[in-house]
């Protein structure tokens, strides 16, 4: 297994967990753009949005159901913005369905 993100969701390399359960792993950004920037990553591989289907739609289901408990952990009560890059282009750089919680400060308009 070469994927970052899978050896981090399998404690091969360590993180600043913030949530897990049998399907999903959230960890702190070590690159944060604002006060709480979680990643919150299924544990099966998945390469990207493009790739869900209905084999693995019920993770990305369970990691939309942990979104709001965590944000509501974090203090986010005023809003936070969830983000996934699909593919090169749009800014994706780990290869692995991932989530970005961002909150904690008034956040600006993406292009």
């Amino acid at each position: 297994m070469s994927c970052i993100f899978c050896k981090i969701a399998a404690g091969e390399i360590p993180s600043q967990k913030v949530y897990e359960d049998e399907a999903v792993y959230a960890f702190r950004d070590i690159n944060p753009v604002a006060p709480v920037h979680i990643l919150i990553v299924p544990k099966t591989h998945i390469p990207s949005v493009g790739a869900i289907n209905s084999e693995n739609s019920s993770i990305v289901a369970r990691i939309f159901e942990v979104i709001p408990k965590i944000a509501e952990a974090e203090g986010l009560s005023r809003g936070y913005r969830v983000v996934s890059n699909a593919g090169e282009d749009a800014g994706q750089t780990v290869m692995h369905l991932h989530f970005h919680i961002i909150g904690g400060r008034k956040l600006t308009i993406m292009a």
